[in-house]
């Protein structure tokens, strides 16, 4: 293959998995971080290069002329891949120059934040017929008296910008059981400038969440889709997939791509839906606009999302591919799903034997594989220095 990949953060599975799906098409990858510590992506024998740049958020400016420099290096224009939430923000704040020298799915400036943002996105699904939870800003006056009307408590408090949020409580969103704790993190969030929203939990244990994973060529049509069913999340009920199965669900792809379609989106996104324990409908949660935390499983299934993308973007485009049977496959990281069962079962949300029960199927693990178990050890090592870390501080 004449053009190289960039892919943007080594120090995740997500980024890991990335460097795996093309590096086993002899793809030659360069990896992008901001350090060496906990990369453990960078350890991948299918990295072809380790690139270590300036931070995305303490010299985006610099991590530009980085980008641009390798660029301007090569002889056939590489393809760009983030593969965290800030590094899509950061291609989004640059794009028209990143274009120039890249080649990226996404032409229009604008829509991968748009789409991010809670807000913005819960306006453009109700535009195309998509059912949101029912949604209250909190910059409105009288929000606690709107939200009592609305919805009931406990209710979420969420933020418009989940980066910005996590990095600064470690957390997805607040739940919240009153109207003082509803007042009390509203004012937590403002004080901290991070706008949030209120909204009212849709009924329905973890396994109500639902993923369809798809990508839209140049002419904003579904080419590849897959549709998954979460089993575990952490942290538990709000959380990122620790233990999630592919499940073939045609209603998810009719909701999925005339709404992706309908405004236009180009390259790989991932729509969470919950569905409604009591009704049975689907409401759009969130929007992934970089490669999902899934992705393992979805190679596993037949779609390589990082292959895909590649192909499309030099000119030799994969013939359109779905999965419409279930594999019966799990997607597995192992340490933040232990982590999860651990409060399930305290929380007495799920028993011991539903938990081993689970565990006899095929799975994806996220980090762990027999070919390629540098990245795994290079993890190891790092979870070994943080655990020893709390050990000595405790001491």
């Amino acid at each position: 293959m004449k053009n190289k990949a960039v892919v943007l953060g080594a120090n995740y599975y997500i980024g890991l998995s990335t460097i795996r799906c093309l590096g086993v098409h002899d793809v030659h990858v360069a990896a992008v971080d901001y350090s060496w510590d906990g990369a453990y992506g960078l350890e991948s024998k299918y990295c072809s290069e380790a690139l270590i740049g300036p931070h995305y958020k303490e010299d985006p400016e610099g991590l530009l002329s980085f980008l641009i420099d390798y660029s301007k290096r090569q002889d056939h224009t590489p393809v760009l891949i983030p593969t965290a939430d800030p590094y899509v923000e950061f291609v989004d704040a640059y794009l028209p120059e990143l274009r120039e020298h890249f080649l990226i799915p996404q032409k229009e400036q604008g829509l991968y934040t748009k789409i991010m943002d809670k807000g913005t996105l819960h306006t453009l699904a109700s535009q195309h017929g998509v059912a949101v939870p029912e949604t209250v800003n909190v910059y409105q006056e009288n929000f606690v008296e709107k939200v009592e009307e609305m919805m009931d408590y406990p209710c979420l408090v969420k933020p418009v910008d989940s980066p910005a949020f996590v990095s600064k409580f470690r957390r997805k969103l607040f739940k919240v059981y009153n109207k003082e704790e509803l007042i009390e993190k509203v004012n937590l969030a403002k004080e901290s400038n991070i706008e949030v929203i209120v909204q009212r939990i849709i009924p329905g244990f973890d396994d109500h969440m639902y993923t369809f994973d798809a990508y839209l060529n140049q002419d904003s049509k579904v080419t590849h889709w897959v549709t998954c069913q979460k089993l575990r999340q952490f942290p538990i009920n709000y959380g990122a997939s620790v233990y999630t199965q592919q499940k073939h669900v045609p209603e998810l792809y009719e909701l999925g791509a005339k709404f992706l379609e309908g405004i236009g989106y180009k390259g790989f996104a991932e729509i969470e839906f919950k569905k409604d324990a009591q009704t049975g409908r689907y409401y759009l949660i969130e929007i992934n606009v970089r490669i999902t935390n899934l992705n393992h499983l979805l190679y596993k299934t037949g779609i390589n999302i990082p292959w895909i993308t590649y192909r499309e973007l030099i000119g030799e485009p994969l013939d359109p591919k779905a999965v419409e049977e279930d594999k019966n496959m799990v997607f597995w990281y192992a340490y933040e799903d232990l982590l999860a069962v651990r409060e399930y079962i305290k929380t007495g949300q799920l028993s011991i034997k539903q938990v081993i029960t689970s565990y006899f199927r095929p799975k994806a693990p996220a980090i762990w594989d027999p070919k390629d178990p540098k990245p795994a050890m290079a993890f190891g090592k790092k979870m070994f220095g943080l655990v020893k870390g709390k050990v000595i501080k405790r001491s």
